[in-house]
């Protein structure tokens, strides 16, 4: 998923309880999930950051070799930038975009 285009607030915003239990049923079942989404989130973030900052990176150890880039300034202030991983998985819950399941009540059903 591409993380820039995401329309989430980039602050915290107060919600309603209703808004976010509506497709779980259950307040602390739409939170777990959301914490579950974003710790993937994150992960992919983190992945996507690093992959760009190795292009920067120096495989010496001499310190007078190490100096500022401004290309790896820019890219770690846009990462800094973007809406936190909490607000994205969030936003995809309210807008209905993840998919979960039980397994207690897929167990229920068999």
């Amino acid at each position: 998923m591409d993380y820039k285009k995401t329309n989430a607030s980039d602050t915290t915003i107060t919600r309603d309880f209703t808004d976010l239990e509506k497709n779980t049923g259950n307040i602390y079942k739409s939170v777990a999930i959301t914490a579950k989404r974003s710790n993937q989130i994150q992960k992919e973030i983190k992945e996507e950051l690093n992959k760009k900052l190795e292009e920067f990176a120096s495989y010496t150890d001499n310190l007078e070799e190490i100096f500022e880039n401004r290309e790896q300034i820019e890219i770690s202030k846009f990462y800094e930038r973007l809406p936190k991983p909490t607000l994205i998985a969030l936003e995809e819950l309210l807008e209905d975009k993840i998919y979960f399941r039980d397994p207690e009540e897929d167990e229920e059903i068999k």
